[in-house]
């Protein structure tokens, strides 16, 4: 049963994908450097939105911080086409997303969003849904801040 599981998580593109943001967590909570490195294209493509002094996760992937000095524990991790989105909070103070692009088994880019609401759309979609409007894919759900107000940013895909 154990190898039919993993057989339809190596056809399946979207788990696969899931498998390796998963994994780069994993490593990173580790601090497995080798690992990491593995799963990273050497021109990894970064953006942020946050606060400055919040580039917790790219210092983490250059090497400029440790792993102890933040830590990344994601509440869900979801596929949305191409992309993997992570998402994490801790108390009413921090709040993050990631949005992790992979093509051939590789994450080719990064995108980290810090104490920022984050809504995923659809700026495509197929012609017999033009007339309807709600092309969300994905919106920021943290649950502790609920209350809280963020910027909000849209990323279309």
């Amino acid at each position: 049963m154990e190898s039919k599981k993993n057989e339809a998580m190596v056809s399946n593109p979207e788990m696969q994908n899931k498998a390796i943001v998963d994994a780069l967590y994993k490593a990173l909570a580790h601090g497995d450097t080798s690992t990491v490195v593995k799963l990273l294209t050497t021109d990894l493509e970064w953006w942020f939105h946050g606060p400055p002094r919040c580039h917790h996760m790219m210092r983490m992937l250059t090497g400029e911080s440790s792993h102890s000095e933040f830590r990344f524990e994601p509440r869900s991790i979801e596929v949305v086409g191409d992309c993997v989105i992570a998402e994490g909070w801790e108390g009413a103070q921090v709040y993050w997303v990631h949005v992790w692009t992979l093509k051939d088994g590789l994450i080719t880019q990064f995108r980290e969003y810090f104490n920022t609401w984050l809504t995923v759309r659809d700026v495509k979609p197929p012609r017999w849904e033009i007339e309807s409007d709600n092309h969300t894919l994905w919106q920021s759900q943290p649950r502790d801040l609920a209350r809280r107000s963020l910027p909000g940013l849209l990323l279309a895909i």
